[in-house]
């Protein structure tokens, strides 16, 4: 099972990464101490070239799909709190909080995705998590999107956005129409697009 959450790791100068991740769950798909998760960053993601050089970090659960829109198409410096047994930083206004270490020696780096499994060594409960509703989820999709348009063609984006805006238009708010379109000028300026995408109404 995918768990789409929020990783945040530091490099060897202790500069802060936040970046959306999907780590695959097993089961019986809880996350406590000791629990094993497998991320699955690019190689060339600064994620991957920050557990190459220091192999801690959190995944956070977040229902902040502004957050998650922000972190996905570049660098944001959210409000950290410090972690407890490892060297890193948890993200303050999630709902909850997992800091883990890899198990380096079951790691596969052969393919393009690498498969970084890792253990859980400390668990934060921060607040209660709102829920999601249909345009939460249109923000996670569109912001997956959006950090695959170098794989994915133009036309096949913006069917899949203008697809997405009716579900941020009947059922989101100021949060996930912010969020939308944020990804939707972002992803403009990635295919450099004549016609711009339609963000959902503010009516």
């Amino acid at each position: 099972m995918i768990l789409e959450g929020i990783v945040t790791t530091l490099d060897v100068a202790g500069e802060l990464n936040v970046a959306p991740m999907g780590p695959r769950l097993f089961a019986p798909y809880t996350l406590e101490v000791g629990s094993l998760l497998e991320l699955r960053p690019f190689a060339t993601s600064r994620t991957a070239n920050n557990l190459r050089q220091h192999p801690e970090g959190v995944l956070h659960v977040s229902d902040d799909v502004l957050l998650l829109a922000r972190a996905a198409i570049g660098p944001v410096r959210p409000p950290t709190l410090p972690t407890t047994v490892i060297r890193g930083q948890r993200l303050a206004d999630a709902c909850r909080a997992y800091e883990f270490a890899l198990v380096e020696s079951a790691c596969d780096v052969s393919q393009e995705r690498l498969r970084l499994p890792v253990r859980v060594l400390a668990v934060h409960r921060q607040r209660d998590f709102f829920g999601f509703n249909r345009a939460k989820h249109a923000v996670v999709e569109a912001a997956i999107l959006a950090t695959r348009t170098h794989l994915l063609s133009a036309d096949f984006v913006r069917a899949e956005f203008e697809r997405l805006a009716v579900l941020i238009d009947k059922t989101g708010g100021e949060q996930e129409r912010e969020a939308f379109a944020l990804l939707c000028e972002y992803v403009e300026k990635a295919y450099g697009t004549a016609r711009p995408l339609s963000p959902a109404s503010t009516e």
